[in-house]
């Protein structure tokens, strides 16, 4: 049976062949890495998204390129819900380059970031 996986631009879904990887897991879901603290404080600096989004820009599909330093991976999204700054961090990240997964990952832990797998439920109010 054919898998189901989010296209890198995360706009649509596509059908991929399975693997052995996809057949022994679930569908990988995205990561947010919210700009809240665990305590519920706003993260600063107030730009600390779109500055890890562009250290993260180099990554993408194909690899870095000519100007790809211009725009932000899709793999690495800074966005806003609410007033709540966060990064949408893609599973292909992971199978790309595991270790800016790991770079991202570690970021919000350090920094005792709030993280969810898939839209944060206290956002989707």
């Amino acid at each position: 049976m054919p898998a189901i996986r989010r296209n890198a631009n995360l706009s649509h879904a596509t059908l991929t062949a399975p693997t052995p990887k996809h057949m022994a897991t679930t569908l990988a879901k995205e990561i947010y890495i919210l700009g809240l603290t665990r305590q519920g404080r706003a993260f600063r600096p107030s730009d600390w998204a779109e500055r890890l989004a562009g250290v993260m820009s180099q990554f993408r599909p194909g690899g870095p390129q000519p100007g790809s330093h211009l725009g932000y991976s899709p793999w690495c999204i800074p966005t806003s819900m609410g007033d709540t700054k966060c990064v949408i961090i893609h599973p292909d990240l992971r199978d790309h380059e595991v270790m800016a997964w790991d770079f991202c990952m570690n970021f919000a832990r350090d920094n005792d970031l709030q993280t969810s797998e898939g839209l944060p439920p206290a956002l989707t109010k």
